[in-house]
This record gives C-alpha cells, structure tokens and sequence, in this order.
C-alpha cells in the first residue's frame, strides 16, 4: 500500500506493507533510529512515539493504521539544530543514564505535557508508568519534567 501519513512535521508517502509494525516502518523504512525495539509487547514503553497527540508504543500500531495520521519521533522534538526544553531538562537533571528508554520516556512526558500544562507528581508517574527504566530510579525523570513546568530549563 502507499502510506500517507505526517512523521514529524513531513508529509510523506511510502510504500509499504500495512501488516508492517510501525515501529519496523519507521526504523526500517523512515531510518528513524531513535524509535528503539524493548519486549516487542508494548510493555516496556522504549518505542513510544506520540501519534495524533497520544504516546502509543509502536510495536503495537501497524502501519495501515496511520495513514493520513500524524506521528512524531524523538527526532521530531529538535528545531533547527536546537533541542526542545524536555530533552534538554532530562539532561540538566540526569535523567538519561544508558539512553535506551529515554526517546519514548521523553515522547510519554511530552504527550502528557501537551495535554496537561502544569501536571501533578502523581499525573507524571502516571503517564511514565509504560515506560520501563533500568538506570534512573525514576525520580530524575519527575524532577525533569518539573522543571519545565516550572520553566527551570537552561
């Protein structure tokens, strides 16, 4: 099928198979590296990606579901070589050790911060609770999305 979608910002059209996982489509197909592969279940959140403005793993979503829909990637959050302020709080506060959960943790608080500007502790634990972390102890992670509410990003 030829898919019709958005993918950060960019309309594009694909050929693809729509039994494709859109985590392969976008890794595979876009080369958008920063989607990563975890348990392939949806249970451990590293391939979350934000679609029509809700964090979804994508090894769940099959390509045929998003045509005509907008998906955005953790390469899609930089503008013009300048990081965004949640990819920045995670590093002034240290909440990326190994790096591997961090794109899909980053897209989990950024969808929430979309729908909820100034979210509570317990609103944050709730959007992360997808989202598996072997290294920060989570605390790190609150602390970042804190400060952006707070506006305490430098």
């Amino acid at each position: 099928m030829l898919l019709s979608c958005t993918i950060n910002g960019e309309k594009i059209e694909k050929e693809t198979d729509p039994g494709k996982r859109l985590l392969d489509f976008l890794r595979d197909d876009m080369w958008l590296t920063g989607v990563k592969e975890g348990c392939s279940e949806g249970e451990c959140g590293a391939c979350t990606v934000i679609l029509d403005g809700k964090a979804v793993t994508s090894c769940t979503v099959y390509a045929g579901q998003v045509m005509d829909r907008d998906i955005l990637t953790i390469e899609g959050l930089e503008k013009n070589g300048e990081l965004d302020v949640l990819q920045k709080a995670f590093i002034q506060n240290g909440a990326i050790q190994c790096g591997f959960c961090t794109p899909g943790m980053i897209l989990s608080c950024r969808a929430l911060l979309q729908e909820k500007p100034n979210p509570t502790r317990e609103e944050i634990q709730r959007a992360i609770e997808g989202n598996l972390c072997r290294c920060t102890g989570y605390e790190k992670i609150i602390k970042a999305v804190n400060c952006v509410v707070k506006g305490e990003v430098q």
